[in-house]
């Protein structure tokens, strides 16, 4: 049983309500009123650990969202920082240990298809001369899987254990993100003429893999069937691939004809492309609710054996 509990000596509050996304039935959100706090029971939801803010209603009328006061645990996600449970049982990945090694070097590729430039960071190991040829990760939303899931962590723990193999990756800054990554035709041919041919220039790549989650997920399959020769291998986290029978509650999403419209000639059969090993994740109670922390955690085994398996 989860215990939740917010002071209000003052009587401040006019209700309280546990914000989440792991699935708990909204009539079981509210707090009751119990003397000068406010207080939440709830059964364990089936998770390992549970992301939350508390929505604090006011007698005006207002609403505001905090972090709990009485948890100090925290992370940072792609909406703001929000606090955290962990039950039991759960274990962040032994390789978050490590010092982050390596070098960077940062490009903005202009892509005269977008009218803009794509910012890219390109991390290699310190050790790695530019003529040396090395399979490339390709990243969707790359400082923010940096930032928030750790992936130069991630990837130098495994090149110096040598549980990964020797490679390189770019990540790219999102730009117009809703836009860009929407199963958008002209962002598929920047990434196919442009950056990839920058990249490419830049350093000796021997292949390369397309990674990312939600829309940038789904922006990597629209490159791969737009452009067969782009990637020789995905790694799709939380994919946006939405249908409209049970994506309804996106259509306010303005793209949400044109990723519908992929989707379903992906569906069927009519994009064309090349068989790739591909990698897909996705958390077992997702209803298109994602965070980079349950994105991180599944690096390791489901990227590893996608690597493993193309570099043995």
């Amino acid at each position: 049983m989860l215990t939740f509990l917010v002071p209000d000596h003052g009587h401040r509050q006019a209700g309280v309500r546990l914000g989440q996304e792991v699935g708990i039935p909204g009539d079981q959100l509210g707090f009751r009123r119990s003397g000068d706090d406010w207080e939440l029971d709830l059964p364990r939801p089936p998770v390992s650990r549970i992301e939350y803010l508390l929505e604090l209603r006011y007698a005006d009328g207002s609403r505001e969202l905090i972090t709990d006061r009485a948890n100090p645990l925290r992370v940072q996600g792609a909406f703001g920082e929000k606090s955290v449970l962990e039950f039991p049982g759960y274990r962040p990945p032994d390789w978050l240990a490590a010092a982050k090694a390596g070098v960077t070097r940062s490009v903005d590729v202009p892509a005269r298809s977008l009218g803009a430039s794509i910012s890219v960071l390109v991390w290699a190991p310190a050790d790695a001369d530019d003529s040396e040829q090395l399979p490339m990760l390709i990243v969707h939303d790359g400082p923010d899987y940096e930032a928030l899931a750790s992936l130069g962590k991630y990837l130098s723990a495994g090149v110096a254990g040598g549980w990964l193999p020797r490679m390189r990756a770019a990540l790219l800054a999102p730009g117009p993100r809703g836009r860009w990554y929407s199963a958008n035709t002209r962002y598929s041919r920047a990434l196919r003429t442009s950056v990839i041919p920058a990249l490419a220039e830049l350093v000796a790549t021997s292949s390369r893999i397309g990674m990312g989650t939600s829309l940038g997920a789904l922006a990597m399959l629209h490159a791969h069937c737009l452009h067969p020769d782009s990637f020789d291998a995905l790694f799709l986290q939380s994919g946006s691939f939405f249908v409209p029978s049970v994506d309804g509650h996106e259509r306010r999403f303005p793209y949400f004809q044109r990723v519908t419209a992929f989707v379903a000639q992906v569906h069927a059969g009519n994009m064309p492309g090349k068989p790739v090993p591909t990698s897909l994740t996705c958390g077992a109670i997702e209803e298109n609710v994602h965070n980079y922390t349950a994105w991180r955690d599944a690096f390791d085994p489901d990227l590893t054996r996608l690597l493993q398996r193309m570099y043995p």
